[in-house]
């Protein structure tokens, strides 16, 4: 494990804004790495070199003027290929869309990005159609775990998780509908988070289950995930963690129940240690939860499968055929089954509210099972059946994801072994009271990103 990691986002801004380095030099520095080091990880689809270029050249022409410049001034950062980059087709992961015309305007989340100076360097590996969670995609490839190469990046966002923990980007952005930002932040070990739904912008980005999806980032640190987050929501002012108040204020719990089960030792322990840490004894239950994962899961493929069935009708050998099946498969639906699913999110909706009310400021608990799956066994333990990882993975995102709330992954530093990750949840629109805790834990030493071992 090395020491010295690359430069944050917020570092390579000051270091341009004080002259210590042009934004030139480092968008060519970050495309050279991806160009060269990318091949063992495969994140990435497109690079933009020469729109990079020009953006960075720009910034550096407003420096040597004088000018004031925006807070992630000449920062590099990548996309999920969802996201709508001007003068580029959006492919979201999938041959089907590559005759699309180019993007008019970035996506709107993009733009934000842009105006604070960030620099779109390129797009980022997925699953096709963001239906997944392992980031195996029959047309771009398989992204890989940076930390060990053959196991799961998790996905569906894995490119974008990977590049950031291979130490290629600073950030990212990804979508999550039912863990795809949280399970590959997880098993990559980085900072991710899963917005309140509603609240970032999702003009722009190609759609999944449009009742769930939402966008977000991905970083090495809290403070680059905090100010990115608050420069997509619109915010003129990046504010500090540390100063929005003390976590010690908040009544911090543990799910129990379904959130118990099914975890490996290292993730056992990880969970204790957190707890322990944050003075953590008070354990709370969510009614329902396998309900809810069910929910989320039903509401996700007929969304999606709906959302794909004109197109379907005419290109179904285009699609990947694991994905093509997913998707005709929840086309096929009742409705009335979709009506239910949703019919008992609203109830499960009161029933979290009334626990943030009640009992509890933020709830901890496990992203994933344990560390990644190898490639070659794909396969996860629940119930003391060896079942599919790309099918389970899930198991604590999914519920989760069906009341809207927002959920920060938190990367645990482990002495040994791959990368876990936590969740740490609110209630809607509480995304502050996540960072309090999560910037305590990385000054604790106790998370944060650890570059793999192989990184030069």
């Amino acid at each position: 494990m090395r020491d010295l990691c690359p430069p944050g986002a917020l570092e390579i801004a000051t270091s341009i804004r004080t002259g210590e380095k042009t934004a030139r030099n480092v968008v060519e520095a970050t495309l050279e790495t991806l160009s060269s080091k990318d091949r063992s990880v495969h994140s990435v689809t497109h690079l933009f070199s020469e729109e990079a270029c020009r953006q960075a050249d720009a910034v550096d022409a407003l420096r040597k003027q004088g000018k004031t410049l925006p807070p992630l001034a000449g920062v590099p950062f990548g996309v999920k290929d969802l996201f709508d980059i001007a003068g580029h087709v959006t492919t979201a992961g999938s041959i089907v869309l590559r005759s699309n015309p180019p993007a008019k305007q970035d996506a709107a989340v993009v733009q934000r990005l842009r105006q604070a100076g960030a620099i779109p360097v390129a797009t980022l590996n997925m699953d096709e159609f963001a239906y997944g969670f392992a980031t195996e995609n029959a047309h771009y490839g398989t992204t890989l775990n940076p930390h060990d190469t053959s196991r799961m990046a998790g996905g569906s966002s894995g490119g974008s998780a990977a590049a950031v923990a291979a130490g290629f980007l600073p950030l990212s952005l990804g979508s999550d509908t039912n863990g795809s930002i949280r399970i590959p932040a997880s098993l990559c070990g980085v900072w991710g988070l899963k917005p309140t739904f509603g609240r970032l912008p999702r003009e722009g980005a190609y759609p999944f289950a449009a009742s769930l999806d939402v966008v977000g980032p991905f970083a090495r640190n809290v403070s680059d995930l905090v100010a990115s987050f608050y420069i997509m929501d619109g915010c003129d002012r990046i504010p500090e963690p540390a100063v929005a108040g003390s976590w010690e204020t908040l009544r911090i719990a543990r799910l129990d129940g379904w959130f118990v089960d099914n975890l490996s030792e290292p993730m056992v322990r990880a969970l204790e240690s957190v707890c322990a840490a944050l003075d953590v004894t008070r354990t709370v239950s969510l009614p329902e939860v396998a309900t809810a994962r069910a929910s989320s899961f039903l509401i996700t493929a007929a969304e999606g499968g709906n959302l794909h069935l004109p197109r379907l009708k005419e290109q179904a050998d285009s699609y990947d055929p694991a994905t093509r099946d997913r998707l005709l498969a929840g086309a096929m639906l009742p409705a009335d089954t979709y009506l239910k699913a949703q019919r008992f999110r609203r109830w499960f909706h009161e029933q979290i509210h009334a626990v943030f009310r009640d009992e509890a400021d933020v709830l901890i608990a496990p992203a994933v099972m344990g560390e990644a799956p190898r490639l070659d066994e794909p396969t996860v333990t629940v119930g003391g059946k060896v079942v599919s990882a790309r099918a389970n993975l899930g198991l604590f995102t999914q519920p989760l994801s069906l009341p809207g709330v927002p959920v920060l992954t938190v990367p645990v530093l482990v002495s040994e072994g791959l990368p876990l990750g936590l969740q740490l949840v609110a209630a809607p629109g509480c995304e502050e009271k996540l960072f309090r805790v999560a910037w305590h834990l990385e000054r604790a030493g106790l998370a944060g990103c650890r570059l793999p071992e192989s990184a030069a």
